[in-house]
C-alpha cells in the first residue's frame, strides 16, 4: 500500500505545482497610456492578488489552470474584468488600459470659457458649483444666492447695509466693482443694478454657478478684473421638469418658488416664479433691523424653438420686482414717534430682455447671436434724502467657433451700452452717464499634446469715455500624469470709472459727486494665477484630493472715494495701486458616505499711495472653511459647517474681530419630495455681540462698517416637491 499511496502523492503535488501559473500585466490610463501606479489586481473569488508598482507593473504567481477571471480596479477608474484561459503563454506583460472614471464635476461643461470643453480639460481654472452641491446650499438660503457665493473659498460677500442686508460680492479681497456677474452668458448686473443683485437672484431655476477669478477680460469685457461669476438656468429637455421649493425661517422669513421646464416637438419652455417675503428681525434687541422687511417678486419664463438640428431659438424675460425697508423696528411696524424716525427704503424694479440664436453650420463650425436689454430702476430713501434714478442698458454679440481635434477658435463682435439718468430731486448735481463700448476678441486652445493645451486669446475695446484697450490673456494646461494638474493664467483688464461702488453704496450715495471725466482714466490691471491639483486613492473606498491656486492682481491708478472739506465725497485717482497676493487650498477627503471639505484662503491686500503702504479694509487676511457631510445618495444628506475670518481692517483704523460660524444641515429624500432643515449660525456669532454698530442717536444714526453677521441664529426648513 505504501509502494502505491507514495507515488501518487508525488504525482498530486507534481500536478498542483504545474497547475500554478504566473501572469504579468502593465495597467495603463486608456486616454494618455500613463502607468497606473498602485492598481489593484486580483484573482477573482481568491485572496491572489498584488498591486502595481512605480511603471504600472503587475505579476501574480500560483493561478491554477483553467478559466481565471482577473479584476483591474483602479481608484477613480472603471473596473474591468477579463477571463483568461491558463497555462497562458506570455512573451512579454500584457498591457491592461482601464477607462477613467472622473469626479462628476470635471465632465462638467462650462458656458463662462464660451468652450465646448469639460471642466477638465480647459485651461482656465474654472470652478463649477452644480448637481447635489447647488441644491445643498440652495436649501441653506432659498431666497437669495449670497450665502451660495459666500461658502466658497477665495470669495467673500461684503454687507453695505447695517439694517437693509444689501450686499455685494469680493474676490480675492478687492472690490465688488471689479467681479462681473452674468446670467446665462448676459451682463445683466452691473453699475446701478449691481447694488442688490446678490439678494434678488433666487437659486431654484440655476442649473450651476460658475466661477472664474483672475483677470477674465478677453471674453467678457471690462469689469471682469477681479472675475466673474455666470449663473447658468436649467434648459427643458424631453422629460418634463416640474418643481416646488417652499421654505420658512425663524426670523418670519418666507420663500415659495416653482420651476417648468420640458421640452415637445420643435419647442420648448422654462418657466419660473418665486415670492420671498422678510420680516422685521432684531436679535439684538437694539431697535434696528438685521434683517429687514421686503417683499419679492420674480417671474423668468423662456421659449425655445428647435427649427432643425442644427439651429436653435431662444427668447427670454426676466422681472423682479421689491420693497424693502430696514431701519427702525418701530417705525416699521407702524409705531414710530419723533425718536423712532431712521429707516432706510429701497424700491426696485428690473426688467430685462433675452435673445438667443446658436446655428451649427457643419459638425466644427458654430454661430450664435445674442442680445438682451435691461431695465432697472430703483429709489434709496433715508430721512430728508432720497436717491433714485433708472439705468437702461444693453448687450449684443455675434461670434463665430470652430472646434478639430487640435484647435478651438472662437471670434467675435459686441457691443455694451449703459445709461444712467438720476431723478432731480433737489438740487445736488447729478451723476448721469452714458457709456457705449464696442469690442472685438478671437480666442484659441490648441491640444499640443495629449498632456499639454494652451489658451491664448486677444480683445480689443473701445469705449466712448475711456478710449480704447487691448486685452491680451493666456492660460496653459499641463497633464503631468493621471494624479496632478497643473494650471498656469496671466490677462490683463480695465474698469470704466462709476459711481457705483461699494463705498458710495454705504453712503447711499447721499453727497456723493459726479466722476470729473476729464480729471479721470480707466483702472487698468494685469493679473496672472498658478494653480496646482492633485487626486490620488488612499486606499478602498477612500479618496483623497487637494488643489492650491496662487494668485496675484495689480490695478493701477484706482479710482477711490475721498470726503472733501465741504462735507461731500468726490472721487480721486492717486498716482498708486492697488494689489492682491494670496494662495487658495481646497482638500476634499471621501469615505464611503462622507466626505470632508476643508478650504483655506489667504488675502493680502494693499492699498500702495503715495510711497505709503496700508492694508486694504474689510478683508479677512484668513479664511478657513470647514465642512463635513455624511451623505446616502438620493435618500440622506447631513451637513457640518464651520468657517473662520480672521481680524478685518476697518475703515476707521480700527481692527475687527476674529470669528467662527457654525452651520448644521439635514435633508431627509424620498422619490418625489424632500424635506430640510438647517441651523444656520447655532452658535449666534453676531458683530452686536463684539460692539456696537453705530454710534450717535437711534433716530439719526452713523453706522460703522459691518465685518460680521448681524442677524445670527437662524433656523430654516421647508419642502421641496418634484412632480
Amino acid at each position: 500500500m505504501k509502494k502505491i499511496i507514495l507515488p501518487l502523492l508525488v504525482l498530486t503535488y507534481f500536478s498542483t505545482a504545474w497547475g500554478q501559473n504566473k501572469f504579468q500585466a502593465i495597467v495603463k490610463d486608456e486616454d494618455n497610456k500613463q502607468p497606473l501606479i498602485g492598481a489593484n489586481v486580483i484573482l477573482e473569488g481568491t485572496t491572489i492578488g498584488a498591486s502595481t508598482d512605480l511603471n504600472g507593473y503587475v505579476e501574480i504567481q500560483k493561478i491554477p489552470d483553467g478559466n481565471q477571471v482577473i479584476i483591474f480596479s483602479y481608484i477613480g477608474y472603471q473596473k474591468r474584468a477579463e477571463v483568461f484561459n491558463f497555462p497562458l503563454s506570455q512573451s512579454e506583460p500584457l498591457e491592461i488600459l482601464l477607462h477613467g472614471e472622473a469626479e462628476e464635476m470635471e465632465h462638467v461643461i462650462v458656458s463662462a470659457t464660451r468652450s465646448s470643453r469639460t471642466i477638465a480639460d480647459i485651461p482656465t481654472r474654472i470652478e463649477a458649483i452644480s448637481g447635489e452641491e447647488l441644491d445643498e446650499k440652495g436649501n441653506m438660503k432659498p431666497g437669495d444666492i449670497r450665502m451660495l457665493l459666500n461658502e466658497s473659498t477665495g470669495i467673500q460677500t461684503q454687507q453695505t447695509s447695517a439694517t437693509s442686508y444689501n450686499s455685494s460680492i469680493r474676490i480675492q479681497g478687492l472690490d465688488g466693482k471689479y467681479t462681473q456677474i452674468l446670467k446665462d452668458g448676459f451682463p445683466l448686473y452691473s453699475g446701478f443694478s449691481g447694488g442688490l443683485s446678490l439678494l434678488q437672484i433666487v437659486p431654484l431655476d440655476l442649473k450651476q454657478v460658475e466661477v472664474i477669478k483672475g483677470a477674465s477680460s478677453t471674453l467678457h469685457g471690462g469689469g471682469a478684473v477681479a472675475g466673474l461669476v455666470n449663473l447658468v438656468s436649467r434648459v427643458p429637455t424631453e422629460h418634463r421638469q416640474l418643481s416646488v421649493m417652499l421654505n420658512g425661517t425663524s426670523a418670519s422669513g418666507l420663500d415659495a418658488s416653482g420651476f417648468y421646464a420640458q421640452k415637445s416637438g420643435q419647442f420648448g419652455t422654462t418657466f419660473f416664479v418665486s415670492y420671498n417675503l422678510g420680516s422685521p428681525y432684531d436679535p439684538a434687541d437694539i431697535g434696528l433691523t438685521a434683517i429687514p422687511e421686503f417683499r419679492r417678486y420674480t417671474i423668468n419664463p423662456k421659449l425655445f424653438v428647435y427649427f432643425n438640428d442644427k439651429t436653435t431659438l431662444n427668447l427670454g424675460f426676466n422681472s423682479t420686482i421689491e420693497d424693502r425697508t430696514g431701519g427702525d423696528i418701530n417705525y416699521i411696524e407702524g409705531k414710530a414717534d419723533s425718536d423712532d424716525s431712521y429707516f432706510e427704503k429701497n424700491k426696485t424694479t428690473r426688467f430685462s430682455t433675452q435673445f438667443g440664436l446658436d446655428h451649427r453650420i457643419d459638425s466644427g463650425s458654430k454661430f450664435s447671436l445674442k442680445n438682451s436689454v435691461s431695465f432697472y430702476d430703483r429709489s434709496i430713501v433715508i430721512p430728508d434724502f432720497e436717491f433714485a434714478g433708472k439705468q437702461i442698458s444693453s448687450f449684443s454679440e455675434a461670434n463665430y467657433s470652430n472646434v478639430s481635434e487640435q484647435f478651438e477658435w472662437i471670434a467675435g463682435l459686441n457691443i455694451w451700452t449703459d445709461q444712467f439718468t438720476q431723478d432731480q430731486l433737489d438740487t445736488s448735481e447729478v451723476v448721469d452717464y452714458d457709456h457705449i463700448t464696442i469690442g472685438a476678441f478671437l480666442q484659441n486652445t490648441w491640444n499640443i499634446s495629449g498632456k499639454i493645451s494652451l489658451e491664448t486669446g486677444m480683445r480689443f475695446d473701445h469705449q466712448n469715455e475711456y478710449g480704447s484697450f487691448i486685452l491680451p490673456r493666456t492660460a496653459m494646461l499641463m497633464k503631468v500624469n493621471p494624479k496632478l494638474t497643473l494650471r498656469f493664467g496671466a490677462g490683463l483688464g480695465y474698469k470704466t470709472p462709476t459711481v457705483f461702488t461699494e463705498d458710495a453704496e454705504r453712503l447711499q450715495f447721499r453727497n456723493v459727486l459726479p466722476i470729473d471725466i476729464e480729471r479721470t482714466k480707466a483702472e487698468e490691471s494685469i493679473g496672472t494665477n498658478f494653480d496646482i491639483n492633485y487626486r490620488t486613492g488612499l486606499f478602498e473606498h477612500m479618496t483623497f484630493s487637494i488643489n492650491s491656486l496662487l494668485f496675484y492682481t495689480r490695478i493701477n491708478q484706482p479710482i477711490l472715494l475721498s470726503p472733501t472739506s465741504s462735507a461731500l465725497y468726490e472721487f480721486q485717482q492717486p498716482n498708486g495701486f492697488i494689489d492682491t497676493r494670496g494662495i487658495e487650498t481646497n482638500i476634499k477627503l471621501t469615505y464611503d458616505h462622507f466626505k470632508l471639505f476643508v478650504g483655506y484662503t489667504h488675502a493680502n491686500v494693499e492699498q500702495h499711495n503715495g510711497g505709503n503702504t496700508t492694508e486694504f479694509p474689510l478683508v479677512a487676511r484668513h479664511r478657513l472653511n470647514n465642512v463635513l457631510i455624511y451623505e446616502i445618495h438620493d435618500e440622506l444628506r447631513i451637513g457640518l459647517e464651520a468657517y473662520y475670518f480672521s481680524p478685518q481692517k476697518l475703515n476707521d483704523g480700527r481692527m475687527g474681530r476674529q470669528y467662527w460660524i457654525h452651520g448644521l444641515m439635514t435633508e431627509k429624500i424620498w422619490d418625489d419630495f424632500s424635506i430640510f432643515l438647517n441651523f444656520e449660525n447655532f452658535l449666534d456669532t453676531r458683530q452686536t455681540k463684539f460692539e456696537t454698530i453705530f454710534t450717535g442717536s437711534i433716530s439719526n444714526p452713523v453706522f460703522n462698517d459691518i465685518y460680521a453677521p448681524v442677524d445670527g441664529f437662524v433656523v430654516n426648513g421647508g419642502l421641496k416637491i418634484k412632480f
